[in-house]
């Protein structure tokens, strides 16, 4: 829960990301398995098992349930969250820490599940994480920010192409149904098309230099 007077609601922008530099993913990652009990209509029920600071390669192409598997003695961390639909960059969302072991098997046994290593960064003001998909929804990467409050006047790193706030493909249990692998290239035809889209409504945004 927030501790910032909003309870259990969060405020994150999310940005589909390319030519990400190495350097911001030098530091270790987390390796993160989530495996969704429900997902419909913006509403989902994950449970996550992670990893934390993997030192090792991790080969993406390996899909979810292997990639559990190589990692599940080196889990760390396991919550079960509660999510409502995102709207305006804010959404409901309530987590509960379970143990290690009970949360691995219950990934283990849930539904359609989605994998990633997850970097962590600090650019500008604020802290970034970015989100590099494996198994099914490779090439994906997604860059994302998480304020206690509204995210407005944000700086956006140049390696953020649009937008992807609202786009409810993008939803991480949006993607455990519908792997961004198989329609990764309609979507290059479709942002071809249609160019980059950066929310407004969100004060004075403006690009990040030197990234």
């Amino acid at each position: 829960m927030s501790d910032t007077g909003y309870g259990d609601f969060e405020f994150e922008r999310r940005f589909l990301a390319r030519d990400v530099p190495g350097e911001l993913l030098d530091a270790a990652p987390a390796l993160i398995v989530q495996s969704y009990y429900l997902a419909d209509g913006g509403y989902a029920l994950r449970v996550r098992a992670q990893a934390s600071a993997v030192d090792v390669p991790v080969d993406l192409a390996l899909d979810e349930a292997t990639l559990l598997e190589r990692f599940a003695d080196r889990v760390d961390f396991c919550a079960v969250t509660v999510k409502g639909p995102m709207a305006g960059g804010t959404r409901y969302e309530a987590e509960r820490q379970l143990d290690p072991q009970v949360g691995v098997e219950m990934v283990r046994r849930g539904g359609a599940r989605v994998a990633k290593l997850r970097y962590s960064v600090w650019l500008g003001e604020d802290g970034w994480v970015v989100d590099v998909f494996a198994g099914g929804n490779v090439p994906l990467v997604v860059a994302e920010v998480e304020r206690g409050g509204p995210v407005t006047d944000l700086a956006i790193p140049g390696f953020c192409v649009t937008e992807v706030t609202e786009d409810g493909r993008f939803a991480n249990d949006a993607l455990a149904h519908a792997p961004f692998g198989v329609w990764a290239a309609a979507y290059a035809d479709e942002l071809a098309a249609t160019g980059p889209r950066f929310l407004p409504g969100f004060g004075r945004d403006h690009r990040m230099s030197g990234t």
